[in-house]
Protein backbone atom coordinates (compact mmCIF):
# COMPACT_ATOMS: atom_id res chain seq x y z
CA UNK A 1 0.00 0.00 0.00
CA UNK A 2 1.92 3.43 -0.89
CA UNK A 3 1.13 6.15 1.06
CA UNK A 4 0.94 9.80 0.46
CA UNK A 5 2.31 12.65 4.03
CA UNK A 6 1.07 16.23 3.69
CA UNK A 7 3.29 17.47 7.11
CA UNK A 8 3.37 20.30 8.73
CA UNK A 9 -0.07 21.99 7.25
CA UNK A 10 -2.93 23.68 7.94
CA UNK A 11 -6.32 21.74 7.78
CA UNK A 12 -9.68 23.31 7.24
CA UNK A 13 -11.54 20.17 7.86
CA UNK A 14 -14.93 21.38 6.19
CA UNK A 15 -16.83 21.45 9.44
CA UNK A 16 -16.78 25.60 9.30
CA UNK A 17 -14.07 24.64 13.05
CA UNK A 18 -11.27 26.39 13.44
CA UNK A 19 -8.26 25.18 11.60
CA UNK A 20 -5.17 23.59 12.91
CA UNK A 21 -1.87 22.05 12.17
CA UNK A 22 -1.05 18.28 11.60
CA UNK A 23 0.41 15.95 9.53
CA UNK A 24 -2.22 14.03 7.41
CA UNK A 25 -1.23 10.78 5.60
CA UNK A 26 -3.35 8.88 2.58
CA UNK A 27 -3.26 5.75 1.61
CA UNK A 28 -5.46 3.12 -0.18
CA UNK A 29 -7.61 6.04 -1.18
CA UNK A 30 -8.42 6.54 2.35
CA UNK A 31 -7.23 9.67 5.36
CA UNK A 32 -5.67 6.85 7.39
CA UNK A 33 -4.16 9.24 10.00
CA UNK A 34 -3.97 12.51 11.54
CA UNK A 35 -1.57 13.64 13.75
CA UNK A 36 0.23 16.27 15.92
CA UNK A 37 2.77 18.00 13.21
CA UNK A 38 5.80 15.96 13.16
CA UNK A 39 5.07 12.87 14.58
CA UNK A 40 4.14 10.60 11.42
CA UNK A 41 7.73 9.87 9.22
CA UNK A 42 6.98 6.69 7.58
CA UNK A 43 5.63 7.44 4.18
CA UNK A 44 6.24 6.51 0.15
CA UNK A 45 5.61 10.49 -0.78
CA UNK A 46 6.62 13.12 1.10
CA UNK A 47 4.73 16.45 1.04
CA UNK A 48 5.83 19.79 3.01
CA UNK A 49 2.39 21.65 3.33
CA UNK A 50 4.45 24.62 5.39
CA UNK A 51 1.93 27.73 4.84
CA UNK A 52 -0.34 25.58 2.92
CA UNK A 53 -4.16 24.14 3.87
CA UNK A 54 -5.53 21.10 3.78
CA UNK A 55 -9.18 21.06 2.27
CA UNK A 56 -11.49 18.66 1.51
CA UNK A 57 -12.15 18.59 -2.07
CA UNK A 58 -14.50 21.23 -3.71
CA UNK A 59 -18.27 20.05 -4.23
CA UNK A 60 -20.04 21.59 -7.06
CA UNK A 61 -23.45 21.40 -6.69
CA UNK A 62 -24.54 22.58 -10.51
CA UNK A 63 -22.43 21.13 -12.99
CA UNK A 64 -22.71 20.52 -16.28
CA UNK A 65 -20.09 17.80 -17.37
CA UNK A 66 -22.69 15.38 -18.04
CA UNK A 67 -20.97 14.48 -21.66
CA UNK A 68 -17.83 16.39 -21.08
CA UNK A 69 -16.64 14.17 -18.62
CA UNK A 70 -16.72 11.44 -20.86
CA UNK A 71 -15.99 13.05 -24.00
CA UNK A 72 -13.10 15.70 -22.65
CA UNK A 73 -12.01 13.22 -19.72
CA UNK A 74 -9.01 14.78 -18.62
CA UNK A 75 -11.46 17.49 -17.24
CA UNK A 76 -8.70 19.89 -16.32
CA UNK A 77 -11.37 22.69 -16.27
CA UNK A 78 -12.91 21.42 -13.03
CA UNK A 79 -9.85 19.53 -11.59
CA UNK A 80 -7.25 22.63 -11.52
CA UNK A 81 -9.97 24.51 -9.43
CA UNK A 82 -9.92 21.94 -7.21
CA UNK A 83 -13.61 20.10 -7.65
CA UNK A 84 -13.19 16.64 -6.64
CA UNK A 85 -17.24 15.90 -6.61
CA UNK A 86 -20.08 17.42 -9.27
CA UNK A 87 -23.59 17.05 -9.00
CA UNK A 88 -25.10 16.41 -12.64
CA UNK A 89 -28.31 15.55 -14.26
CA UNK A 90 -29.29 19.95 -13.94
CA UNK A 91 -31.96 22.38 -14.99
CA UNK A 92 -34.35 18.90 -16.32
CA UNK A 93 -32.11 18.12 -19.03
CA UNK A 94 -29.73 15.37 -19.60
CA UNK A 95 -29.04 12.41 -21.11
CA UNK A 96 -30.83 9.47 -19.11
CA UNK A 97 -33.37 8.47 -18.50
CA UNK A 98 -33.98 8.13 -22.17
CA UNK A 99 -35.40 5.94 -25.50
CA UNK A 100 -33.92 6.42 -28.98
CA UNK A 101 -36.38 9.73 -29.83
CA UNK A 102 -35.97 11.26 -25.92
CA UNK A 103 -32.06 11.39 -26.39
CA UNK A 104 -32.09 12.62 -29.83
CA UNK A 105 -34.45 15.32 -28.86
CA UNK A 106 -32.15 16.22 -26.02
CA UNK A 107 -28.98 16.00 -27.53
CA UNK A 108 -29.76 18.81 -29.86
CA UNK A 109 -31.83 20.93 -27.58
CA UNK A 110 -28.81 20.95 -24.89
CA UNK A 111 -25.88 21.16 -27.63
CA UNK A 112 -25.10 24.54 -26.87
CA UNK A 113 -24.66 23.54 -23.14
CA UNK A 114 -22.59 20.33 -23.96
CA UNK A 115 -22.12 19.86 -27.77
CA UNK A 116 -24.02 16.94 -29.86
CA UNK A 117 -20.76 14.77 -31.33
CA UNK A 118 -21.97 12.08 -33.94
CA UNK A 119 -19.04 10.19 -33.75
CA UNK A 120 -19.57 8.78 -29.95
CA UNK A 121 -20.61 6.05 -28.70
CA UNK A 122 -24.30 6.53 -26.69
CA UNK A 123 -24.55 3.37 -25.31
CA UNK A 124 -26.76 3.86 -22.59
CA UNK A 125 -30.55 4.52 -22.34
CA UNK A 126 -31.46 4.40 -18.33
CA UNK A 127 -29.93 6.08 -15.20
CA UNK A 128 -28.39 2.95 -14.16
CA UNK A 129 -26.47 2.14 -17.42
CA UNK A 130 -25.35 6.02 -17.57
CA UNK A 131 -24.19 5.51 -13.79
CA UNK A 132 -22.22 2.40 -15.11
CA UNK A 133 -20.50 4.17 -18.16
CA UNK A 134 -19.27 6.94 -16.17
CA UNK A 135 -17.66 3.86 -14.15
CA UNK A 136 -16.20 2.00 -16.66
CA UNK A 137 -12.19 2.72 -17.08
CA UNK A 138 -10.39 2.28 -19.78
CA UNK A 139 -7.48 0.68 -21.28
CA UNK A 140 -5.35 2.27 -18.81
CA UNK A 141 -7.60 1.80 -15.68
CA UNK A 142 -8.39 5.34 -15.67
CA UNK A 143 -12.04 6.31 -14.88
CA UNK A 144 -13.93 9.83 -14.80
CA UNK A 145 -11.70 12.68 -13.41
CA UNK A 146 -13.83 13.68 -10.79
CA UNK A 147 -16.87 11.81 -8.70
CA UNK A 148 -20.13 12.19 -9.95
CA UNK A 149 -24.10 12.21 -8.45
CA UNK A 150 -26.98 12.28 -10.72
CA UNK A 151 -30.56 13.75 -10.44
CA UNK A 152 -33.21 12.44 -12.42
CA UNK A 153 -33.95 15.34 -14.91
CA UNK A 154 -37.58 16.17 -14.67
CA UNK A 155 -37.60 17.52 -18.21
CA UNK A 156 -36.26 14.43 -20.04
CA UNK A 157 -38.10 12.43 -17.62
CA UNK A 158 -41.46 13.89 -18.71
CA UNK A 159 -39.94 14.25 -22.81
CA UNK A 160 -39.49 10.00 -22.32
CA UNK A 161 -43.49 9.42 -21.09
CA UNK A 162 -45.21 12.86 -22.05
CA UNK A 163 -43.24 13.52 -25.13
CA UNK A 164 -41.72 17.58 -26.14
CA UNK A 165 -45.31 18.72 -26.86
CA UNK A 166 -47.31 21.88 -25.39
CA UNK A 167 -49.79 19.84 -22.99
CA UNK A 168 -51.41 18.46 -19.53
CA UNK A 169 -49.94 15.12 -18.56
CA UNK A 170 -52.95 12.59 -18.39
CA UNK A 171 -53.03 10.67 -15.04
CA UNK A 172 -51.61 7.40 -16.34
CA UNK A 173 -48.32 9.74 -17.63
CA UNK A 174 -47.63 10.88 -14.58
CA UNK A 175 -48.15 7.68 -12.34
CA UNK A 176 -45.56 5.99 -15.22
CA UNK A 177 -43.05 9.35 -14.33
CA UNK A 178 -43.61 8.11 -10.49
CA UNK A 179 -42.40 4.77 -11.76
CA UNK A 180 -39.20 5.71 -13.30
CA UNK A 181 -37.89 7.79 -10.91
CA UNK A 182 -38.73 4.47 -8.25
CA UNK A 183 -36.61 2.90 -10.71
CA UNK A 184 -33.44 5.67 -11.61
CA UNK A 185 -33.42 5.95 -8.10
CA UNK A 186 -32.72 2.65 -7.18
CA UNK A 187 -30.14 2.10 -9.89
CA UNK A 188 -28.80 5.01 -8.29
CA UNK A 189 -29.51 8.70 -8.40
CA UNK A 190 -30.25 10.78 -5.44
CA UNK A 191 -32.84 13.20 -6.02
CA UNK A 192 -34.92 15.26 -9.28
CA UNK A 193 -33.87 18.61 -11.11
CA UNK A 194 -36.31 20.88 -13.25
CA UNK A 195 -35.59 23.59 -15.21
CA UNK A 196 -38.79 25.61 -15.79
CA UNK A 197 -37.95 28.13 -17.75
CA UNK A 198 -37.04 25.11 -19.99
CA UNK A 199 -39.08 22.91 -22.50
CA UNK A 200 -40.86 20.55 -22.10
CA UNK A 201 -40.26 20.52 -18.36
CA UNK A 202 -41.86 23.98 -18.05
CA UNK A 203 -45.60 22.31 -19.21
CA UNK A 204 -45.74 20.83 -16.29
CA UNK A 205 -48.27 22.38 -13.55
CA UNK A 206 -47.85 22.90 -9.63
CA UNK A 207 -50.20 19.51 -9.29
CA UNK A 208 -47.80 17.08 -11.75
CA UNK A 209 -44.97 18.41 -9.98
CA UNK A 210 -46.63 17.59 -6.23
CA UNK A 211 -47.07 13.99 -7.50
CA UNK A 212 -43.10 13.54 -8.55
CA UNK A 213 -41.62 15.61 -5.19
CA UNK A 214 -43.83 13.08 -3.15
CA UNK A 215 -42.17 10.01 -5.23
CA UNK A 216 -38.77 11.42 -4.90
CA UNK A 217 -38.88 12.48 -1.25
CA UNK A 218 -40.55 9.07 0.02
CA UNK A 219 -37.23 7.61 -1.79
CA UNK A 220 -34.80 10.15 0.17
CA UNK A 221 -34.14 12.07 -2.55
CA UNK A 222 -34.25 16.46 -3.08
CA UNK A 223 -35.79 18.25 -5.69
CA UNK A 224 -33.25 20.89 -7.20
CA UNK A 225 -35.31 23.08 -9.33
CA UNK A 226 -34.15 25.92 -11.77
CA UNK A 227 -37.53 27.50 -10.90
CA UNK A 228 -39.94 29.24 -13.55
CA UNK A 229 -38.45 32.95 -13.52
CA UNK A 230 -35.11 34.86 -12.03
CA UNK A 231 -36.80 37.79 -13.46
CA UNK A 232 -40.34 39.15 -13.41
CA UNK A 233 -42.15 37.04 -10.59
CA UNK A 234 -38.75 35.13 -9.09
CA UNK A 235 -40.50 35.36 -5.57
CA UNK A 236 -43.53 34.04 -6.57
CA UNK A 237 -41.90 31.17 -8.52
CA UNK A 238 -39.44 31.02 -5.52
CA UNK A 239 -42.77 30.31 -3.35
CA UNK A 240 -43.96 28.10 -5.70
CA UNK A 241 -40.90 25.51 -4.93
CA UNK A 242 -40.53 26.52 -1.28
CA UNK A 243 -44.72 25.11 -1.05
CA UNK A 244 -44.45 22.53 -2.99
CA UNK A 245 -41.56 21.30 -0.85
CA UNK A 246 -43.31 21.94 1.90
CA UNK A 247 -46.63 19.95 0.79
CA UNK A 248 -45.12 16.81 -0.15
CA UNK A 249 -42.02 16.71 2.10
CA UNK A 250 -39.61 16.66 -0.12
CA UNK A 251 -36.51 18.48 0.82
CA UNK A 252 -35.35 21.24 -1.35
CA UNK A 253 -32.15 22.81 -2.82
CA UNK A 254 -32.82 25.69 -4.89
CA UNK A 255 -30.77 25.83 -7.99
CA UNK A 256 -28.35 29.27 -8.99
CA UNK A 257 -30.46 31.10 -6.61
CA UNK A 258 -29.84 34.36 -7.48
CA UNK A 259 -32.47 37.69 -8.18
CA UNK A 260 -31.72 38.58 -11.87
CA UNK A 261 -32.62 41.10 -14.10
CA UNK A 262 -33.60 45.07 -13.66
CA UNK A 263 -36.67 43.97 -11.51
CA UNK A 264 -34.76 42.38 -8.80
CA UNK A 265 -31.92 45.04 -8.26
CA UNK A 266 -31.46 44.76 -4.18
CA UNK A 267 -34.34 42.66 -3.62
CA UNK A 268 -31.87 39.80 -2.41
CA UNK A 269 -33.44 40.43 1.39
CA UNK A 270 -36.62 39.20 0.68
CA UNK A 271 -35.85 35.95 -1.11
CA UNK A 272 -33.82 35.35 2.39
CA UNK A 273 -36.52 36.30 3.81
CA UNK A 274 -38.55 33.73 2.21
CA UNK A 275 -36.50 31.24 2.57
CA UNK A 276 -35.91 31.55 6.47
CA UNK A 277 -39.59 32.38 7.40
CA UNK A 278 -39.65 28.86 5.69
CA UNK A 279 -37.21 27.06 7.27
CA UNK A 280 -38.18 28.62 10.76
CA UNK A 281 -41.38 26.66 9.86
CA UNK A 282 -39.47 23.44 9.31
CA UNK A 283 -39.07 23.33 5.54
CA UNK A 284 -35.74 21.60 4.74
CA UNK A 285 -34.04 24.29 2.24
CA UNK A 286 -30.64 24.65 1.14
CA UNK A 287 -29.39 26.91 -2.14
CA UNK A 288 -26.21 27.12 -4.32
CA UNK A 289 -25.09 30.08 -5.93
CA UNK A 290 -22.09 30.73 -8.49
CA UNK A 291 -19.64 34.13 -7.48
CA UNK A 292 -20.58 36.44 -10.80
CA UNK A 293 -23.15 38.49 -12.10
CA UNK A 294 -23.73 37.08 -16.04
CA UNK A 295 -26.10 33.63 -16.23
CA UNK A 296 -25.08 30.80 -19.41
CA UNK A 297 -28.06 29.40 -21.21
CA UNK A 298 -28.65 28.59 -24.97
CA UNK A 299 -30.04 31.26 -27.22
CA UNK A 300 -33.17 29.62 -28.05
CA UNK A 301 -34.26 29.27 -23.87
CA UNK A 302 -35.18 32.72 -24.61
CA UNK A 303 -38.37 31.97 -26.81
CA UNK A 304 -41.39 32.00 -25.61
CA UNK A 305 -42.42 28.19 -24.26
CA UNK A 306 -45.50 27.98 -26.90
CA UNK A 307 -42.62 28.71 -29.49
CA UNK A 308 -40.37 25.46 -28.57
CA UNK A 309 -43.43 22.91 -27.99
CA UNK A 310 -42.87 19.52 -30.14
CA UNK A 311 -38.80 19.69 -30.32
CA UNK A 312 -35.97 21.63 -32.03
CA UNK A 313 -37.27 20.61 -35.69
CA UNK A 314 -40.30 21.50 -34.89
CA UNK A 315 -39.23 25.30 -33.34
CA UNK A 316 -36.84 25.55 -36.77
CA UNK A 317 -40.21 25.35 -38.57
CA UNK A 318 -41.54 28.07 -36.60
CA UNK A 319 -38.69 30.63 -36.83
CA UNK A 320 -39.39 30.53 -40.58
CA UNK A 321 -43.46 31.22 -40.47
CA UNK A 322 -44.35 34.99 -41.16
CA UNK A 323 -47.07 34.58 -38.59
CA UNK A 324 -45.25 32.84 -35.77
CA UNK A 325 -42.28 35.27 -36.21
CA UNK A 326 -44.81 38.14 -35.26
CA UNK A 327 -46.00 36.27 -32.63
CA UNK A 328 -42.33 35.21 -31.34
CA UNK A 329 -41.18 39.01 -31.75
CA UNK A 330 -44.42 40.08 -29.77
CA UNK A 331 -43.80 37.96 -26.84
CA UNK A 332 -39.80 39.00 -26.51
CA UNK A 333 -40.00 42.81 -27.31
CA UNK A 334 -43.32 43.33 -25.81
CA UNK A 335 -45.09 41.29 -23.51
CA UNK A 336 -42.16 39.90 -21.67
CA UNK A 337 -41.35 35.81 -22.72
CA UNK A 338 -41.41 33.02 -20.27
CA UNK A 339 -38.39 31.54 -21.39
CA UNK A 340 -36.85 35.24 -20.57
CA UNK A 341 -37.55 35.02 -17.86
CA UNK A 342 -40.94 37.21 -17.97
CA UNK A 343 -38.66 40.10 -18.88
CA UNK A 344 -38.66 41.83 -22.41
CA UNK A 345 -35.88 40.48 -24.49
CA UNK A 346 -32.65 42.86 -23.93
CA UNK A 347 -30.65 42.27 -26.73
CA UNK A 348 -27.42 44.16 -25.52
CA UNK A 349 -27.31 41.79 -22.41
CA UNK A 350 -27.42 38.65 -24.88
CA UNK A 351 -23.83 37.75 -25.88
CA UNK A 352 -23.10 35.08 -27.79
CA UNK A 353 -20.35 32.46 -25.87
CA UNK A 354 -20.34 29.52 -28.68
CA UNK A 355 -22.34 28.29 -31.62
CA UNK A 356 -22.05 24.56 -33.42
CA UNK A 357 -21.69 25.98 -37.00
CA UNK A 358 -18.43 27.15 -37.74
CA UNK A 359 -19.25 29.98 -40.13
CA UNK A 360 -20.71 31.17 -37.16
CA UNK A 361 -17.33 31.41 -35.29
CA UNK A 362 -16.92 35.31 -35.85
CA UNK A 363 -19.97 36.64 -34.17
CA UNK A 364 -18.64 34.75 -30.13
CA UNK A 365 -18.01 37.12 -27.90
CA UNK A 366 -20.39 39.71 -29.37
CA UNK A 367 -23.58 40.72 -28.33
CA UNK A 368 -27.08 40.51 -30.53
CA UNK A 369 -26.98 43.96 -30.50
CA UNK A 370 -23.37 44.66 -32.00
CA UNK A 371 -23.87 42.11 -34.59
CA UNK A 372 -27.17 43.52 -35.86
CA UNK A 373 -25.43 46.53 -35.52
CA UNK A 374 -22.72 45.38 -37.89
CA UNK A 375 -24.97 43.88 -39.91
CA UNK A 376 -27.26 47.09 -40.19
CA UNK A 377 -30.31 44.62 -39.70
CA UNK A 378 -32.83 44.27 -36.69
CA UNK A 379 -32.10 42.72 -33.20
CA UNK A 380 -34.72 40.22 -33.70
CA UNK A 381 -34.11 39.33 -37.06
CA UNK A 382 -30.63 39.05 -36.34
CA UNK A 383 -31.94 36.30 -33.25
CA UNK A 384 -33.29 34.09 -35.40
CA UNK A 385 -31.08 34.30 -38.43
CA UNK A 386 -29.10 33.01 -35.77
CA UNK A 387 -31.23 30.10 -34.36
CA UNK A 388 -31.74 29.02 -37.94
CA UNK A 389 -28.66 28.99 -38.90
CA UNK A 390 -26.79 27.41 -35.93
CA UNK A 391 -30.04 24.91 -35.69
CA UNK A 392 -30.77 26.37 -32.19
CA UNK A 393 -27.70 25.26 -30.82
CA UNK A 394 -26.23 28.84 -30.03
CA UNK A 395 -24.86 29.48 -26.40
CA UNK A 396 -25.21 32.80 -24.62
CA UNK A 397 -24.42 34.16 -21.58
CA UNK A 398 -27.29 36.70 -19.92
CA UNK A 399 -25.24 40.13 -18.51
CA UNK A 400 -28.37 40.42 -16.13
CA UNK A 401 -27.18 39.93 -12.55
CA UNK A 402 -26.21 42.52 -9.54
CA UNK A 403 -23.40 42.33 -7.03
CA UNK A 404 -25.30 43.21 -3.86
CA UNK A 405 -27.48 40.39 -5.02
CA UNK A 406 -24.36 37.98 -5.13
CA UNK A 407 -22.90 38.99 -1.51
CA UNK A 408 -26.16 38.64 0.15
CA UNK A 409 -27.00 35.26 -1.05
CA UNK A 410 -23.51 33.63 -0.87
CA UNK A 411 -23.11 34.44 2.98
CA UNK A 412 -26.81 32.83 3.80
CA UNK A 413 -25.79 29.92 6.19
CA UNK A 414 -27.99 27.74 3.91
CA UNK A 415 -25.76 28.72 0.71
CA UNK A 416 -22.88 26.08 -1.73
CA UNK A 417 -21.33 26.78 -4.16
CA UNK A 418 -22.00 25.52 -7.59
CA UNK A 419 -20.41 26.40 -10.84
CA UNK A 420 -23.55 25.74 -13.37
CA UNK A 421 -20.26 25.72 -15.76
CA UNK A 422 -20.68 25.32 -19.73
CA UNK A 423 -17.80 23.95 -20.53
CA UNK A 424 -18.20 24.10 -24.27
CA UNK A 425 -17.66 27.13 -27.04
CA UNK A 426 -15.75 29.37 -28.17
CA UNK A 427 -16.21 31.75 -24.74
CA UNK A 428 -17.69 29.97 -22.58
CA UNK A 429 -18.40 31.64 -18.95
CA UNK A 430 -15.55 31.81 -16.85
CA UNK A 431 -17.12 30.27 -13.77
CA UNK A 432 -16.56 27.29 -15.22
CA UNK A 433 -13.00 27.40 -14.53
CA UNK A 434 -12.78 30.02 -11.62
CA UNK A 435 -16.00 29.25 -9.37
CA UNK A 436 -14.19 28.29 -6.46
CA UNK A 437 -11.06 29.78 -6.16
CA UNK A 438 -13.09 33.25 -7.10
CA UNK A 439 -14.97 32.42 -3.68
CA UNK A 440 -11.80 31.49 -1.71
CA UNK A 441 -9.52 34.40 -3.23
CA UNK A 442 -11.53 37.92 -4.30
CA UNK A 443 -14.86 37.11 -2.21
CA UNK A 444 -13.29 35.67 1.34
CA UNK A 445 -9.47 36.70 0.82
CA UNK A 446 -9.87 39.91 -0.63
CA UNK A 447 -13.48 41.11 0.10
CA UNK A 448 -13.64 39.53 3.75
CA UNK A 449 -17.46 38.00 3.50
CA UNK A 450 -16.46 34.87 4.85
CA UNK A 451 -13.96 33.74 6.65
CA UNK A 452 -11.33 30.96 5.15
CA UNK A 453 -13.48 27.97 7.53
CA UNK A 454 -17.09 29.57 6.55
CA UNK A 455 -16.16 29.26 2.79
CA UNK A 456 -14.52 26.23 2.53
CA UNK A 457 -17.40 24.79 4.88
CA UNK A 458 -19.81 26.20 2.06
CA UNK A 459 -17.96 24.86 -0.08
CA UNK A 460 -17.70 21.10 1.27
CA UNK A 461 -18.94 19.62 4.44
CA UNK A 462 -22.11 21.81 3.97
CA UNK A 463 -22.76 20.30 0.11
CA UNK A 464 -21.72 16.93 1.29
CA UNK A 465 -24.60 17.41 4.13
CA UNK A 466 -27.21 17.58 1.13
CA UNK A 467 -25.58 15.10 -0.87
CA UNK A 468 -25.82 12.26 1.97
CA UNK A 469 -22.33 11.76 1.64
CA UNK A 470 -21.48 9.19 3.95
CA UNK A 471 -17.38 8.99 3.60
CA UNK A 472 -16.51 13.13 2.16
CA UNK A 473 -16.91 16.80 2.57
CA UNK A 474 -14.65 16.75 5.64
CA UNK A 475 -10.69 15.73 6.29
CA UNK A 476 -11.27 12.98 8.85
CA UNK A 477 -9.54 9.77 9.51
CA UNK A 478 -11.24 7.19 7.42
CA UNK A 479 -12.82 9.17 4.69
CA UNK A 480 -12.27 9.48 1.39
CA UNK A 481 -9.58 10.93 0.24
CA UNK A 482 -10.61 13.57 -1.92
CA UNK A 483 -8.34 16.73 -0.79
CA UNK A 484 -7.54 20.06 -2.12
CA UNK A 485 -3.69 21.62 -1.12
CA UNK A 486 -4.09 25.27 -1.67
CA UNK A 487 -2.13 28.54 -1.05
CA UNK A 488 -4.63 30.80 0.87
CA UNK A 489 -2.46 34.23 0.13
CA UNK A 490 -2.31 33.08 -3.36
CA UNK A 491 -5.04 31.46 -4.53
CA UNK A 492 -7.35 32.91 -7.05
CA UNK A 493 -9.19 32.89 -10.11
CA UNK A 494 -7.77 33.47 -13.40
CA UNK A 495 -9.83 32.84 -15.81
CA UNK A 496 -12.07 35.84 -17.94
CA UNK A 497 -14.44 36.89 -20.04
CA UNK A 498 -11.96 37.61 -22.69
CA UNK A 499 -9.79 34.68 -22.10
CA UNK A 500 -11.88 32.04 -19.98
CA UNK A 501 -9.76 28.74 -20.17
CA UNK A 502 -7.49 29.80 -17.76
CA UNK A 503 -6.78 27.31 -14.50
CA UNK A 504 -6.47 28.54 -10.91
CA UNK A 505 -3.82 30.24 -8.65
CA UNK A 506 -2.43 29.05 -5.49
CA UNK A 507 -3.69 24.99 -5.61
CA UNK A 508 -0.74 23.11 -5.35
CA UNK A 509 -2.34 19.42 -5.29
CA UNK A 510 -5.46 17.96 -5.92
CA UNK A 511 -6.64 14.31 -4.49
CA UNK A 512 -9.79 12.16 -5.96
CA UNK A 513 -10.09 9.04 -4.05
CA UNK A 514 -6.17 9.23 -2.98
CA UNK A 515 -5.02 9.68 -6.23
CA UNK A 516 -3.06 12.81 -7.48
CA UNK A 517 -5.21 14.67 -10.20
CA UNK A 518 -2.96 17.81 -9.53
CA UNK A 519 0.15 17.20 -8.42
CA UNK A 520 2.91 21.02 -7.88
CA UNK A 521 0.09 22.62 -10.13
CA UNK A 522 0.12 20.29 -12.90
CA UNK A 523 -2.19 17.92 -14.46
CA UNK A 524 -0.95 14.20 -13.27
CA UNK A 525 -2.83 12.51 -15.90
CA UNK A 526 -4.38 10.40 -13.50
CA UNK A 527 -8.12 9.72 -13.54
CA UNK A 528 -9.87 8.49 -10.30
CA UNK A 529 -13.39 9.50 -9.67
CA UNK A 530 -16.19 7.65 -9.13
CA UNK A 531 -20.03 7.55 -9.62
CA UNK A 532 -21.87 8.22 -6.33
CA UNK A 533 -24.90 6.31 -6.39
CA UNK A 534 -27.98 6.54 -3.98
CA UNK A 535 -27.61 3.26 -1.58
CA UNK A 536 -30.76 1.43 -0.10
CA UNK A 537 -30.25 3.31 3.18
CA UNK A 538 -30.94 6.91 1.12
CA UNK A 539 -27.00 7.87 1.10
CA UNK A 540 -24.46 8.20 -1.64
CA UNK A 541 -21.41 6.02 -1.65
CA UNK A 542 -19.39 4.58 -4.23
CA UNK A 543 -20.76 1.25 -2.45
CA UNK A 544 -24.32 1.62 -3.69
Amino acid sequence: MTSTLIRNVTVVDGTGDPRYLADVEIADGRITRIADPGTLTDAGTVIDGTGLVLSPGFIDMHAHSDLQLLVNPDHYAKLSQGVTTELLGQDGLSYAPVDDRTLDGVRKQIAGWNSNPDDFDWDWRSVGEYLDRLDRPDADGNRIATNAAYLIPQGTLRGLVVGFDERPATPEEIARQQQVIRDSMEEGAIGMSSGLTYTPGMYADTAELEALLTTVGELGGFYDPHQRSYGKGALEAYAEMIELSRVTGCPLHLAHATMNFGVNKGRAPELLALIDAARADGVDITLDTYPYLPGATTLAAVLPSWSASGGIDATLERLQNPETLARIRQALEVDGSDGCHGVIAEWETLEISGVQNPELADIVGKTVEQIAAERGAEPFDTFVDILVRDRCGTGILQHVGHEENVRAIMVHPVHTGGSDGLLVGGKPHPRAWGTFPRYLGHYCRELGLMSLEETVNHLTGRPAARLKLVDRGLVREGYAADLVLFDPDTIADTATFPEPRQPAAGISHVFVNGVAAIADGAPTGARAGRALRRTAKGTASVDG
